[in-house]
């Protein structure tokens, strides 16, 4: 007899091939869908840089307020956008944004006055609501929930692989039709066919969401059944998985989708998620107006530097993804890294006068800012199905970005203007994530359960 043993293969169930399948499937272009997304609402924070020598009105206030603006016209049409996902087709819906915002960011730059900035904001705000809760709520339709976090953050890492991406690209933009004196030497750039590089950061980003748009009408599938690169065998085990999953949360949690948007433990998350956010995109668009400031940096050298805190948020977010399906905890793999995010602005807050330092401060912040997300949006999904899971989940964010996406770098940009600092600004964002984190370690949901 042979002493060596032969191995087994490891054959997978339909249930285990479908999932795979999906996942390298869909999440991908969901991935650079989000990462283009990303950079067409934040990319402003560095087009600023240069736009600003040309527009004299464009100040701190100003940035604020257009960049506060941007979350009011994203408000609008988020649960509505939630809803036609859930109801009606989350393909044609996400494409529809797509195109959209892909054309009103591209408009961005023909904009000459304070109310054309606002004008743009707001429009690219409507052009882009839905497409974030959109892609929440359709991973729900392929992923059941022991893989969802992870599902989840392989699609969120897309915001700091975004902010690590564009600012060398946007880079090569800015500097079109400026003057800069390189040793010694006044070196004019000439423009681009009649356009500076500001404009071109627009129109640059602005055009790929568009080319995206009609790639996601023909690609993404909207559910287990529509999916034509599933075998039979492989598209009735997953329906059935996330079926009985789904029959298991309505039996348990039956709610209207008024009456979730009423219940207490929505509203409480709505109200963290607008304290997360308020810290998130306060720090965000104004990082590179924060190092512009305290050390007179080029921007070459601040698109090189800005670069790093994504590097770690990118870590945290795969990490807390896996874990926290390894260990069916979401409470505290939300509630530690907001923590660790107030530290690091806080930090970051203390710091002028030592760049290392200041860097260190944002990419623990970035690190702690982004890594709470992918437990944070499995937890509506415990106590909400169909419906009202889908509109809560508009609802969380929409408010959350209105709020928090809007009060932060408008408050941000109002104190920097009336004290002359960043620093109040900062602390402000520091006791905002620290609320954030006592509302969600109160609320209770998500702790680990007794059968992981």
């Amino acid at each position: 007899m042979s002493t060596a043993s032969a191995q087994t293969p490891v054959v997978e169930s339909p249930l285990q091939r479908a999932k795979r399948k999906a996942f390298w499937r869909l999440l991908p272009l969901c991935f650079v869908c989000y990462v283009v997304a990303y950079v067409d609402r934040s990319n402003v924070s560095l087009a600023k840089l240069t736009m600003a020598k040309q527009m004299p009105w464009l100040d701190d206030a100003v940035f604020g307020a257009a960049s506060s603006i941007f979350f009011v016209g994203y408000f609008l049409l988020e649960i509505p956008g939630s809803l036609l996902v859930e109801r009606w087709s989350a393909r044609k819906w996400i494409s529809r944004i797509m195109i959209t915002w892909g054309l009103l960011a591209a408009c961005t730059a023909l904009v000459k006055t304070p109310t054309q900035f606002y004008l743009v904001r707001f429009l690219l705000g409507l052009g882009e609501a839905g497409f974030f809760p959109g892609i929440i709520i359709y991973l729900t339709h392929w992923f059941p929930s022991r893989e969802r976090a992870r599902a989840l953050a392989v699609f969120l890492v897309a915001t700091p692989t975004a902010q690590m991406v564009s600012p060398k690209i946007t880079n090569l933009f800015l500097p079109i039709g400026t003057t800069e004196t390189v040793g010694g030497v006044v070196v004019k750039h000439p423009q681009l066919w009649g356009m500076d590089g500001w404009q071109w950061v627009f129109v640059g980003w602005g055009l790929p969401a568009t080319v995206l748009g009609i790639v996601v009408l023909f690609m993404l599938t909207d559910r287990p059944r529509d999916a034509r690169w599933l075998t039979a065998d492989e598209r009735e085990a997953l329906e059935a998985e996330l079926e009985r999953e789904k029959a298991s949360t309505k039996a348990k949690h039956r709610m209207t989708l008024l009456e979730a948007l009423r219940n207490p433990k929505v509203l409480l998350l709505t109200l963290a998620f607008f304290l997360a956010v308020a810290g998130n995109y306060g720090i965000e668009f104004f990082l590179p107006s924060i190092l512009q400031s305290w050390y007179k940096l080029k921007p070459s050298d601040i698109t090189s530097l800005i670069i790093l805190p994504p590097i770690i948020a990118l870590a945290g977010q795969l990490f807390v993804g896996w874990s926290s399906d390894r260990t069916a905890e979401r409470r505290l793999h939300t509630v530690v890294p907001i923590v660790i995010g107030a530290l690091g602005v806080f930090v970051a807050s203390q710091s002028q006068g030592s760049l290392p330092l200041t860097i260190a401060g944002f990419a623990i912040a970035a690190g702690g800012i982004k890594a709470y997300q992918p437990a944070f949006w499995s937890l509506p999904n415990l106590f909400l199905a169909e419906s009202a899971a889908a509109g809560s989940i508009g609802f969380i964010n929409s408010v959350g970005n209105l709020g928090g996406g809007g009060i932060g770098p408008l408050m941000m940009g109002a104190l920097k203007k009336h004290t002359g600092s960043f620093v109040s600004g900062l602390l402000v964002l520091t006791v905002s994530l620290l609320l954030s984190a006592t509302i969600i370690f109160f609320l209770g949901l998500g702790k680990k359960s007794p059968q992981a």
